[in-house]
């Protein structure tokens, strides 16, 4: 048993950075259930409670893969640009509901070009939704990693003509199996050289080596990177672990997508401990409330409930969260105070893990 472990409205009350959660992927049922009869399109079931377990029996796709596919029914039903508003306030909301002080959320909005919507006006959308809640966010526009270079670039000139205006990085996402950061290179330049923020997808499909590669490519944050755990076994790649650590990599740790997608088995076989253990800045979040049907409440509870962390773990994860975010600085240090407000009123330290002395053990 966790002797800090906290019960569910004091856990919604935690303040929480969230730095990893995708807009097509975290709709509430109600909205995606309204918008799809909105749009004459089709519907897997015939009220919400049933699109509710439609989603519950799909949560546990077991590969990356088959978890992605739910995605076609949401950005469909997201493709308007009333939607699109609609959807980003709700997130925001929602996000703010559960005790977020801080929010980053991403999309790629070329996406949603097959349905007649400029990737432009998409991210104005978005935009005005998200400014219409008091929560302090941004926007981080993705590429899907195994489309063409091209479209990738194109990417990164619609986050360019943005940023300072509420987009604040550049991710890649989709499905990293065969489709390395590397294959991205120019277009990843082309983000680093005009100075802008990035986090990319690696470690999550994908083995250890891939978290490096992504920084090497500018990646300041990662997104997932639980395959960095590899590392930590063997001697002849802990080295790996250790350059996380000396470049402060920080990793967006998604602990319930991770045993929907197959990457790691359960939550209490997560290597969150192992990693956050041996020194690795990270923190914990959604990735997709709809697809996964969570809450960042629900993840601090599986945490507290199926792993050795505790709550001052947990507030200061978010405090290194707040510390790597992409918003502006006076943003990041309201959040920060808050964090280390609410770990003083429980007497909890904020202190990361020392790193182990080159990681001498996993």
């Amino acid at each position: 048993m966790n002797p800090d472990r906290l019960g569910v409205e004091a856990l919604r009350a935690l303040p929480k950075v969230l730095l990893h959660e995708h807009l097509d992927g975290s709709l509430r049922v109600s909205t995606l259930y309204e918008l799809l009869h909105a749009r004459h399109l089709h519907c897997p079931a015939a009220d919400e409670a049933q699109l509710a377990r439609w989603f519950d029996a799909r949560a546990r796709a077991g590969s990356l893969e088959r978890y992605l596919e739910g995605f076609d029914l949401t950005v469909a039903a997201m493709a308007s640009i009333p939607a699109l508003e609609r959807v980003a306030f709700e997130a925001a909301e929602d996000a703010r509901a559960q005790g977020c002080v801080l929010a980053e959320f991403r999309i790629a909005p070329l996406l949603f070009e097959d349905h007649g919507l400029r990737g432009d006006a998409v991210v104005e959308a978005l935009l005005s939704g998200l400014a219409r809640s008091p929560l302090p966010s941004g926007l981080i526009v993705c590429a899907m990693r195994q489309l063409a270079p091209d479209d990738t670039l194109r990417a990164v000139e619609l986050a360019l003509r943005h940023w300072g205006r509420g987009v604040v990085g550049f991710d890649l996402a989709g499905p990293e199996s065969g489709y390395p950061c590397s294959l991205q290179a120019a277009a990843l330049a082309r983000c680093r050289d005009a100075g802008l923020p990035m986090t990319l997808h690696a470690g999550e499909a994908d083995v250890a080596e891939r978290v490096l590669e992504a920084s090497d490519l500018g990646a300041r944050r990662i997104g997932h990177g639980v395959h960095l755990v590899e590392a930590l076994r063997d001697p002849a790649r802990r080295h790996l672990v250790e350059l996380a650590v000396a470049r402060d990599l920080h990793l967006e740790v998604c602990p319930t997508s991770n045993v929907h997608t197959g990457a790691v088995p359960s939550i209490a076989d997560h290597p969150i401990t192992r990693l956050w253990q041996a020194g690795v800045s990270l923190s914990y979040h959604t990735d997709n409330t709809l697809m996964s049907r969570i809450t960042h409440s629900s993840e601090a509870w599986a945490l507290l409930e199926d792993t050795p962390l505790g709550v001052a773990d947990l507030l200061t994860m978010a405090h290194e969260a707040a510390r790597h975010s992409f918003l502006p600085e006076a943003q990041r240090r309201v959040a920060a105070e808050a964090i280390e407000q609410a770990a003083a009123i429980r007497g909890l330290p904020l202190q990361r893990p020392a790193p182990r002395a080159r990681l001498t053990s996993p």
